[in-house]
Parts: C-alpha cells; sequence; structure tokens
C-alpha cells in the first residue's frame, strides 16, 4: 500500500558518477613494471618450452615431461609475487584491481600449462581438457574475484556499480546478483557484441584461407575449447574490470583506452599463452594483446552513451581469436622439421602476421571509435558487419581455402600375429628366397583374412573406411579417442595407434632442386669405402640385384638414375599422391637412391636396378605409410592393385635401404614395425636402416626400425673415419648393440631432383651405401641372396676400424665401440672379395 504520491519516473540516467581517484604516481609505476614483468616472463617461458619441445624432438630423444609443468610453476611465481603485491599494497583501487586480475590471470595460465603434458599426438584430449579446465577456471574466477569485488558492488569505494549491477528507470541500482548481465545490459551491449562478433570474423579471414581442419570430434572440442577461453577472458574482463578505469565525471575515454587497453592486454598475454598445444600457442601470443584497446575502446564508446556492457564482446572476440589456430593448425605440424621449406610452419607464420595486422588495425579503430565526437553504433549496422564477415569466413574457406576434415586416422594392431616359424631355406640364391617370399607372403595374406574378417565388416558398416594391412596384422581406419576407446576393448585388438595424416597446404612447397654439378669422379665417400676398387679391379658394379627405396621418392628421370629403374607395372608405388612414374618432391629420397645405385661416381652400386615407394610426405611418415611400402617390397603389385590378391612376391627387391624412423610424433610405438621386419627378414629379404640423427646421446637408436634384430643399422662417420657428433648411438631396447656398421654421412655428394646434385649429412646418407655394398656382394656372389646370416657376417668381419674423437660428449660412456661404431667401417672392396670367395 503507498503512503503518499508516487514520484513522477524520469528518464533513464547513466550510472553515479565515480569519484576521482587521489593517488601519486608510484603505484601507476610500479604497476607499469609489474605488467612489463609478466608479458616478458609470459612469453619467454612460452617460446623456451616450446624451443625444449622441439630441441628434444629433434634430438630423438624421448618426451621431456616435465617441460611444461615446470614451465608453468616458474611463470606462477615468477609472475605471481609482484602481481600479488600489486593487488595488496597500493591504496589505488584501480592498481589493486590490476594486480587481482594479473593474478588470477597467471594461476589460470599454470593450470591450462600443465595440460600439455598430454602428448601432441592425442590432440583430441588435449582440446577436450581445454575446454573443460578453462570453464572451470572461469566459474571459480568469477566467484572469487566478485566477492572480492562485493563492497565496490554496493558502492562502498565510490567505484560505478558492478558488472550486472546497473541503474534502474528511476535512478536506483537493480539487484541484479554480481557475475551476471542485468537485461538491460544485455540489450544495450548487444551494438558492442556484435561489433566484437565482426572483429572476431575478421581474424579467422587468414586462417580460413591458410589453415585446414582437423577430424570433426577435434573440429567440434577446438570450438569447445575456444568458447571456454573466451568465457575465462570474460570473467578476468568483465564490466566491473572497465569500471576501475572509468574515473571522473564526465567518463574519460582516453584514459579507459590507453590505461584499460594496457592493462587488458597484459591479461590476454595470459589468455593466448595457455591457448592450445606446444607451438599452437604461439600465434594467440601475437592475437590476442592487442585487442585489449579494441576491448577498451568498445567499453568506452559505452560508457560514453551511459550503457553499460557485459562479458559477451570479451566471450566473442577472444574465443574467435583462438579459435583459427585452434582448430585450423596443427600442432604437431608446428615443428622444426617442416620449417626448411614452404610447409605449415610458413604458412601458419603468415596467417598470424596477417590475423596480427588484422589486430592491430581493429585498437586503432577501437580508438578512434572511442573518441569523444565518434558515433554511437547502431545494432542494425555491426549486426550487418557481422554478418557479412561471417560470411567471408565460409566463403574463403570454402573458394580459396582447404574445405574438408583432415583427422588423423588409427592404426588397429590385432593379437595374432602370422606364425612364420619353419619357413622352408630352399635352394641358394634368388630361386630359393623367390619361395621362401612367397610362402611368407601366403601365410601372412591367409592369417590376415581369417583374423579381420569380422573387424573389418564392423568397421565397414560403421563408416570408418578400414585399409586393411597384412605384413603386420593390422588395420587403418577412421576415428577419434571414442572409436579408439572401443577398438583397444575388442577381445582381438593387441593396441590402437595414432597414424598421422597431414593437413593440406594452401599451395604446394617448391619441388626441391639440385644445384651442384656432378662430380669429376668418384665421390669422397665411394672412394673411402674402396667401391670404385670393386669396379675397376674386380669388374663388379652389382648388375643383377634389385634394390628396393622406399622414400620421399625418386626422381625417375635424373640421368644418374634414370637407367636403373627396373621398369615394368610393379616398380613405384605411391600410396599418397598415386602417381604412375617415379618422381621426388623433397629430394631426400633422390640423394639415398643415388648413393646406393646412382651412377656417374655417387653410387656404390651402379650397375645395380632399383624400384621406389613413397612412404614420407613433407618430411613426415606415419605407422600405415611405412607399411605400405614394406609391404609393397614384400610383393610389389600392379598401378590400382590389390595387395592381398595381387602381389607378386617373385617380383620382390633383393635389399631394401631405408633411411626414416618412425618416432613416437608420427605414431609409432618400440613395437609398431617389429611384425613388418621379421616377415621381412623370413622371407630373404635385407633391411638395412638408418641409426637416426639422434647422436651424441646415448640410448639414442630408438624409433622403428632401427633397434630391431633382424636390421643392419648404420651409423655415420666423416672424412677422418670418426663417429659424426648426430650419428645415433646404442645400446638399443634390452641391451641389444646397436648400430651394427658404420659408413661416410658428413657432407655426401649425390642425385637431387631436376638432373642436379646435392650434398646432405646424415645417417640417411651413410645407410644407402652399405645397401650398395650389399648388392655389389651379391652380384659378385649370387649364391649369397638371401642369405642374410652370411651376408652380416661378411660385412662383420671385413669391416675396418672408425674411431670416436677425442671431444665427443659421450666418449665410450655409451657401452663401447659395439654401441658406438658397430662393427666399424664397412669395407667395400674387402667384403665383395670374402663373398666371391666364400
Amino acid at each position: 500500500m503507498e503512503i503518499g504520491p508516487r514520484p513522477p519516473a524520469g528518464p533513464p540516467g547513466p550510472p553515479p558518477a565515480p569519484a576521482r581517484e587521489r593517488t601519486g604516481p608510484w603505484p601507476v609505476v610500479a604497476a607499469v613494471l609489474v605488467g612489463g614483468w609478466t608479458a616478458l616472463v609470459t612469453v619467454l617461458g612460452q617460446v623456451v618450452g616450446w624451443a625444449v619441445d622441439q630441441a628434444v624432438l629433434v634430438a630423438g630423444l624421448d618426451r621431456a615431461v616435465p617441460t611444461w609443468p615446470l614451465v608453468a610453476l616458474g611463470t606462477v611465481l615468477l609472475v605471481g609475487a609482484p602481481t600479488l603485491a600489486l593487488a595488496l599494497l597500493p591504496r589505488s583501487p584501480a592498481v589493486r584491481a590490476t594486480g587481482r586480475v594479473w593474478l588470477a590471470g597467471a594461476l589460470a595460465l599454470g593450470a591450462l600449462t600443465l595440460l600439455r603434458s598430454l602428448p601432441p599426438v592425442h590432440q583430441e584430449a588435449y582440446l577436450a581438457a581445454l575446454a573443460a579446465t578453462a570453464a572451470l577456471l572461469a566459474a571459480l574466477l568469477g566467484r572469487l574475484l566478485h566477492r572480492r569485488a562485493a563492497p565496490a558492488a554496493a558502492g562502498g569505494d565510490g567505484t560505478p556499480p558492478q558488472d550486472g549491477v546497473g541503474a534502474g528507470k528511476d535512478g536506483r541500482r537493480d539487484p541484479v546478483p554480481a557475475g551476471r548481465d542485468a537485461p538491460d545490459d544485455r540489450r544495450e551491449g548487444r551494438p558492442a557484441t556484435l561489433l566484437a562478433v565482426a572483429a572476431g570474423a575478421t581474424l579467422l579471414l587468414p586462417w580460413a584461407w591458410l589453415g585446414a581442419l582437423g577430424g570433426l570430434l577435434e573440429t567440434f572440442l577446438a570450438g569447445l575449447a575456444a568458447a571456454a577461453l573466451g568465457a575465462l577472458a570474460g570473467v578476468l574482463l568483465d564490466a566491473t574490470f572497465w569500471a576501475r578505469f572509468t574515473v571522473g565525471a564526465p567518463p574519460r575515454p582516453a584514459r579507459l583506452v590507453l590505461v584499460g587497453g594496457l592493462v587488458a592486454g597484459v591479461v590476454l598475454v595470459l589468455v593466448a599463452a595457455g591457448a592450445g598445444q606446444s607451438g599452437a600457442q604461439l600465434p594467440a601470443l601475437f592475437l590476442l594483446p592487442p585487442l585489449g584497446f579494441a576491448l577498451a575502446a568498445l567499453h568506452a564508446a559505452a560508457a560514453r552513451a551511459g550503457r553499460s556492457v557485459g562479458r559477451a564482446p570479451v566471450r566473442w572476440l577472444v574465443g574467435l581469436g583462438v579459435l583459427g589456430p585452434l582448430a585450423l593448425a596443427d600442432p604437431e605440424e608446428l615443428t622444426v622439421l617442416l620449417a626448411t621449406t614452404r610447409d605449415v610452419p610458413f604458412w601458419v607464420a603468415v596467417a598470424t602476421g596477417a590475423a596480427f595486422a588484422v589486430a592491430v588495425l581493429l585498437a586503432v579503430g577501437g580508438v578512434l571509435l572511442a573518441r569523444p565526437r565518434a558515433g554511437t553504433p547502431r545494432r542494425r549496422v555491426a549486426g550487418v558487419a557481422a554478418a557479412t564477415l561471417l560470411a567471408a569466413v565460409a566463403v574463403v574457406y570454402v573458394v580459396p581455402g582447404q574445405p574438408g576434415l583432415y583427422g588423423d586416422r588409427l592404426l588397429v594392431v590385432l593379437r595374432e600375429q602370422a606364425d612364420l616359424d619353419g619357413i622352408p631355406t630352399g635352394a641358394p640364391g634368388r630361386a630359393g628366397r623367390d619361395a621362401r617370399a612367397a610362402e611368407v607372403y601366403r601365410r601372412l595374406v591367409a592369417t590376415a583374412d581369417r583374423t579381420q574378417a569380422g573387424l573389418r565388416r564392423e568397421l565397414t558398416r560403421l563408416r570408418l573406411h578400414p585399409t586393411p594391412y597384412y605384413l603386420v596384422n593390422a588395420m587403418e581406419t577412421d576415428g577419434g579417442p571414442e572409436v579408439r576407446a572401443w577398438l583397444s576393448g575388442r577381445p582381438e585388438v593387441a593396441r590402437v595407434l595414432v597414424s598421422q595424416r597431414l593437413r593440406p597446404l594452401p599451395a604446394a612447397a617448391r619441388p626441391a632442386r639440385g644445384r651442384v654439378p656432378a662430380p669429376a669422379g668418384p665421390a669422397w665417400n665411394v672412394a673411402l669405402i674402396g667401391a670404385d676398387r670393386v669396379w675397376s679391379e674386380l669388374g663388379v658394379t652389382g648388375s643383377g640385384v634389385v634394390v628396393g627405396a622406399s622414400d620421399s621418392g625418386v626422381d625417375g628421370r635424373h640421368p644418374a638414375l634414370a637407367a636403373g629403374f627396373r621398369g615394368g607395372d610393379d616398380s613405384w608405388y605411391d600410396p599418397r599422391a598415386h602417381t604412375r612414374t617415379p618422381n621426388d618432391q623433397g629430394g631426400h629420397g633422390t640423394h639415398t637412391a643415388g648413393s646406393a645405385v646412382g651412377r656417374g661416381g655417387i653410387g656404390v652400386a651402379p650397375g645395380a636396378r632399383w624400384v621406389g615407394c613413397v612412404n614420407l610426405d613433407r618430411n613426415l611418415g606415419s605407422p600405415a605409410r611405412y607399411l605400405d611400402c614394406l609391404q609393397f617390397m614384400l610383393a610389389p603389385f600392379p598401378f590400382g592393385g590389390d595387395p592381398f590378391t595381387d602381389g607378386r612376391p617373385d617380383r620382390a627387391p633383393d635389399l631394401l635401404t631405408n633411411s626414416w624412423g618412425c618416432p613416437p610424433i608420427e605414431g609409432c610405438d618400440p613395437g609398431a614395425l617389429r611384425p613388418a621386419t621379421a616377415a621381412l627378414a623370413a622371407a630373404g629379404i635385407l633391411v638395412v636402416a638408418a641409426a637416426g640423427n639422434t647422436g651424441p646421446y646415448c640410448g639414442s637408436v630408438a624409433d622403428p626400425p632401427a633397434p630391431y634384430p633382424d636390421v643392419l643399422t648404420v651409423g655415420a662417420v666423416d672424412r677422418a673415419r670418426q663417429l659424426t657428433r648426430f650419428s645415433g648411438r646404442g645400446p638399443a631396447a634390452g641391451g641389444a648393440a646397436k648400430p651394427d656398421l658404420v659408413a661416410p654421412g658428413a657432407d655426401v655428394l649425390s642425385a637431387f631432383p631436376g638432373g642436379g646434385y646435392a650434398t646432405l649429412s646424415g645417417t640417411s646418407m651413410a645407410t644407402p651405401q652399405v645397401a650398395g655394398v650389399v648388392a655389389l656382394m651379391w652380384s659378385a656372389n649370387p649364391a649369397l641372396v638371401g642369405d642374410l646370416a652370411r651376408t652380416r657376417r661378411i660385412l662383420r668381419e671385413t669391416a675396418t676400424p672408425a674411431g670416436v674423437r677425442p671431444d665427443d660428449p659421450t666418449g665410450r660412456r655409451c657401452g663401447g665401440d659395439a654401441d658406438l661404431v658397430g662393427a666399424g667401417l664397412v669395407d667395400a672392396y674387402a667384403a665383395v672379395r670374402a663373398a666371391r670367395a666364400g
């Protein structure tokens, strides 16, 4: 019941003007120093953490799991201490609020950084954890920050109303709980929200053009993670935060934009540092900080019009800002292994640069928008801008972009593998080898057909597109973590590995081209192992022997290699691009094939023939691609043929040269290819493999297939017969001595695509030379073909000593010469003489 007449309601007005702060300069100076320190420590910590990850990857070591927990702890301690002091000591409410929000951001970053302990190969699991953690942090920090700000909501310190505690139509404050947007705020903030959507869509444009999506689940989880990170930023940069910088009557937009934008930029540095796996967060560190000024300008424009803006603009702008690198760039491809060409790191850098320029323009535009004479954005104009730019993102993604989903696949390894015991030895030489290869092929295919039938039907019914393999009884299939969990629980499945698939590029990398002229005579490495003496004195060049080369491909038109190609419809296989003739875009495969069988003084066995297969795509592979080529080498098949029914084991090459390894980042575990090399050995096909450029660390011969006992593993020496620093060392898993031999691997000249030549270093260069020596041995004595035990024994017994430099960091600590240089430096001349005598 009313007691007296109700006064007439007046027109809506702005919130009561806050009192002007009175504070000295020192709190502001302290805040500037702490802000700079916070940004510096955060950025350095992220860069150092990523650099450590890359150094470990290049060195071939096990992933350093403590790296990111240490980065998280260091960042929280180094940033948390000064921001805590800033939150407690100064008398200025604005400076204390700045310290509180930076401290909250540092604690959130610490929690988000810990998630990088998850291996990069499990991207879906990481994104799910990121989304859940960021959402939980947003909820917790929202409660803590607003509980701390409750006195301010009541006007206790003279600040404007809290976010969601706005002025009512009668000039009084609406009783809306702190931490929520009032209905009026939501309506009044819609132009700002729509402008934020438009700005975020503009940031997405370069990524939609230059990037590519992963799988469906991965893309969905990336969207959730981006939304959660936007919500976290919205909690840290809510209306309460901006109100601290709207000081004076009337409000001063310049102070809000400049001071509030700087403070918000530091907050966004902290949010960006936690936005993605190792490497994926680096683009966000460029993109988000300038947006602090754009957000400040939106709030300044609203304050000038007497309106209140909630958290929605922050959520949308930050969420869309981090969506690009989270969804459209694979962190496993942001590696220095791909940084030498115009691959994913190059295009991510281009997209980051373009998006950074957009972010800077948005900041400048926001400053102009906040000018006292600037007009207030209208909702209809902002809505048209947002809709137009979102449509532009879709068009750019579909037309010049790379539309589609390119998620990783799964390799399902079955428990039962083929029984290859009791394979008859047969006649000596190639006839016996062919008979063994045929029997091995028959058993492998029969086992795969019998044990895979039910699972193949189930995967096909689910439209997961299974691809069966027999060399290892396994199948590659579509699927994410949920499919992996289902498959892992099936009784016939031993384990499920991630089979990597590279995302497409906006433009193909330039093909590799050789720039060095052909050698005038035998290359130094050929002469060092005595291969030229084998040609001139013993008259053996490798004729009658076929070498299989699995790598990035082979330039079949190169003058040093063209005449050696075996030809026919079953001598070339490209499981990725399905090309019909030998080619090579990267150059690595042409170089290694040239060292084995190239003519003109670069190859050890220039009279041997070769067959080729592509298992490296832009210098990265996967378990399935390696199996594609190893399977082809056991039983070649014609173009478009079925490996299970059209294989020709009698056309298998005599030996294989493999200058690659399958590390965990590509999806392999230590036993992934073990049944494959065992089957090839049972068939009488010698597998020669590189020890890896993982030195100088002991036990660094670790990536399949180099550690396997039935593989002839090769390390590298230089011109002085000294072990190179990069050559992988033993012992291998289980204490096995590796490498078996060493060969020249420093500054080796060989063929390169385009008809030229190039000089490269690595155990990749040493490996084909040992394969060439075996080709010479088997050419000199065809009865040795398929006799792997005798061949290995001759190589060991005829090897010459190789040394270790006095300054080698490992010295003799790896277990002795057997784990450094194996039996020693391969000697082609002595090995061929011994083979012929035998």
